[in-house]
């Protein structure tokens, strides 16, 4: 696989997603009070009411997106942006299969990071300091993950695949009945 200039510059970028993160958790759980403090937490959890039910709203997303994408990298299964692309583009190369089966194992890693950091910052940081991961740093943090991946395409594959942001909405959005045919995207 050659790696580009680009790559190469989006390369801080990936591994701040990646280790920023642990960095977090390791800092958290090693300035705590050892185990005395990990049981801490988990009050925290009953005692918050509202508080919890965004936690574990936010939790279950991630988790339902982490299981999503996890299932469909199972020996023998196709990878869901490998499905996904092949709605919009019809048959793929062998390249883009691999790419995309990597992608999706990326974007497992990225949903992990986010819930493992969310689980960690509510049991063992100040709440204020958990909202903030949430509510601000969320967004941000996912439209950095989709740009990450978008250079990596452009950069790791020789004619990457190109569709408009509404393609991939339409795409995402499109439910059919089982047995229906797939709607063709212009």
């Amino acid at each position: 696989m050659r790696v580009s200039a680009t790559t190469r510059a989006a390369l801080p970028l990936l591994l701040v997603l990646g280790i920023v993160p642990l960095l977090i958790h390791v800092a958290i759980i090693t300035t705590s009070q050892g185990h005395a403090a990990a049981l801490a937490g988990i009050p925290r959890l009953f005692r918050l009411g509202v508080v919890t039910a965004s936690a574990l709203t936010h939790w279950t997303i991630y988790g339902g997106l982490l299981l999503t994408f996890g299932l469909t990298l199972r020996p023998g299964r196709v990878a869901l942006l490998t499905t996904m692309a092949r709605k919009m583009h019809g048959p793929l190369s062998d390249e883009v299969t691999v790419y995309t089966r990597r992608a999706t194992w990326a974007w497992c890693g990225f949903f992990t990071v986010q819930l493992t950091t969310s689980v960690t910052l509510f049991l063992f940081a100040p709440l204020v300091i958990w909202s903030f991961f949430v509510n601000v740093l969320d967004l941000p943090l996912v439209a950095t993950m989709f740009a990450a991946e978008y250079l990596c395409r452009l950069n790791c594959l020789r004619e990457p695949p190109r569709q408009s942001l509404a393609q991939i909405v339409r795409l995402v959005t499109d439910v059919r009945k089982p047995g229906d045919e797939p709607a063709g995207l212009p």
